[in-house]
């Protein structure tokens, strides 16, 4: 079981919203958590497509996500919107697949047009399968550098980052401590 489950949704390996999602992890990781990265590409696309509930992975991936404390979701900007791929994983999710977990979306996207993405299509995708979205990040691309270790090359945003970070433990804290 891991403390964080970090789901990419980007359909292309390595691409920039995946890029902020490891070094996201690694920030997590040097404060103690421990993680786990999931991709739809390591999804067998069939799985995906025709909706293959009874499927192992499937079945893995809801476990791994079911047994975290907290989830964070990065995809890239597709038509004002999650990627498909995104949409079609969630989908496979119990109804209640994120409940009582935060969770903070990523977005990046080639300019500031589609920010309110985050606001209007991806949170109510988290609050569908109740989960509890953290404010959330959207990165522009000239502002990663995916070639790099930390690949958030702009300072603000690189602040804002460390910021919703800190939002994001403070509501794993609130919600675990509440439970236990």
């Amino acid at each position: 079981m891991s403390d964080i489950v970090f789901i990419s949704g980007s359909p292309r390996a390595h691409s920039r919203s995946e890029r902020i999602l490891f070094y996201l992890a690694s920030l997590l990781q040097e404060k103690g958590y421990t993680t786990t990265h999931i991709s739809v590409t390591d999804i067998p696309a069939e799985d995906l497509l025709y909706a293959n509930f009874n499927s192992d992975v499937i079945q893995q991936t809801n476990e791994k996500i079911a047994n975290a404390k907290g989830v964070i979701i990065g995809t890239p900007v597709y038509k004002a919107a999650y990627s498909g791929a995104l949409k079609t994983l969630i989908d496979l999710l119990p109804q209640d697949g994120l409940r009582g977990k935060p969770v903070l979306p990523i977005m990046s996207g080639g300019s500031a047009a589609h920010l309110l993405a985050i606001d209007f299509a991806f949170k109510p995708l988290i609050h569908a399968v109740k989960g509890e979205p953290v404010q959330g990040l959207y990165f522009q691309d000239g502002q990663i550098d995916a070639t790099k270790s930390n690949p958030i090359q702009d300072s603000g945003m690189l602040e804002r980052t460390e910021k919703q970070i800190q939002l994001f433990e403070q509501k794993l804290k609130e919600i675990y401590y509440e439970i236990v």
